[in-house]
């Protein structure tokens, strides 16, 4: 009976992936294991594998022997060494086209909460008092602001129409989409430079590779507008932590949203916690019931393609 492998997962049972999976003979085993070498060990017989936060590395995939493909939870593959596995002709599978709305969503969320200065403003009535929380120039309005947005894939695009409800300036730079197909969203194409001085608001839609990472470093903050804000709702590896606490801290930016952090968790004692004009969530932005359940089940039909020897959808790594 071929065993298709949770390394991990936020869920109690895999009913959904047994729904869909047990019927095609197979037999679904929920593990919640996160440490490369006890994953050497847990993969080595195994032929279908779902994940979420595992580190599967060079080394975990060496030891797959069996293996005959590999299944993220989510749309970022990043925990995943991609090249490793194309090695091994061992194709590796996203789920792309989850959770769009529910980020888009949090991501205009940040932003109205950011301009409008809701935590602080909360902060003040709880407090005892009523009053405007902060100086007058800190309110902005959405119409007068340029926001930018890096990255135009799924996500950028839907924040983009919901940021046209708002009537601002949407500038965007995403080297791999026409500039055509950004005009014709409504949208001002531009080049990484021209993003950073414009912005009176940055926001991330990029995944983590090897060319993105630490790509919010000190001398992009320095590029960018005085008192501007920022918000990042892809992967925490793209901003070098250090050097955001230190723009903001010197007042390079005004404020920032983050669904996600590095490290994450966020340390107890990191700068950011404590910072008035900065609003954390613990990587929820994808949250909901539908999501989730379309994540899962999506998930599995990916394996159940691989099982009955369909064409396998969303390979990320060139494998066929």
């Amino acid at each position: 009976m071929p065993q298709v492998f949770i390394t991990d997962c936020g869920f109690e049972t895999p009913d959904i992936e047994r729904a869909i999976l047990e019927p095609l003979g197979c037999e679904v085993v929920r593990g919640q294991c996160t440490d490369p070498d006890e994953l050497v060990k847990l993969l080595a017989d195994k032929e279908y594998v779902l994940t979420v936060w595992a580190p599967l590395n060079a080394t975990v995939i060496a030891a797959m022997n069996r293996a005959k493909v590999i299944v993220r939870y989510g749309i970022g593959v990043d925990a995943i060494d991609l090249e490793a596995a194309a090695q091994r002709h061992l194709p590796v599978c996203n789920v792309p086209d989850y959770c769009i709305d529910e980020v888009a969503d949090h991501t205009v969320m940040f932003m109205l909460a950011l301009t409008r200065q809701t935590i602080p403003n909360w902060d003040v009535i709880r407090g005892g008092d009523w009053k405007l929380a902060v100086p007058l120039e800190e309110m902005k309005t959405m119409k007068d602001l340029t926001i930018g947005l890096a990255g135009f894939g799924r996500i950028g695009r839907e924040v983009a129409v919901r940021l046209r409800s708002f009537h601002c300036q949407i500038h965007v730079y995403d080297p791999v989409v026409a500039p055509e197909v950004i005009t014709q969203a409504g949208c001002v194409p531009v080049s990484w430079n021209d993003l950073l001085a414009g912005s009176d608001l940055l926001s991330l839609h990029l995944p983590s590779t090897a060319k993105t990472r630490g790509l919010i470093d000190r001398a992009a903050l320095a590029r960018m507008k005085k008192g501007a804000l920022f918000v990042n709702v892809s992967r925490g590896t793209l901003v070098k932590t250090d050097d955001l606490v230190a723009a903001l801290r010197e007042g390079r930016l005004a404020g920032a949203g983050l669904d996600v952090t590095d490290p994450e968790p966020l340390p107890a004692d990191s700068p950011l916690r404590k910072m008035p004009h900065v609003i954390i969530s613990a990587h929820v932005a994808s949250a909901s019931a539908n999501a989730a359940r379309k994540l899962r089940t999506s998930a599995a039909q990916t394996i159940a393609c691989a099982v009955r020897g369909d064409k396998i959808p969303n390979v990320v790594n060139g494998v066929r």
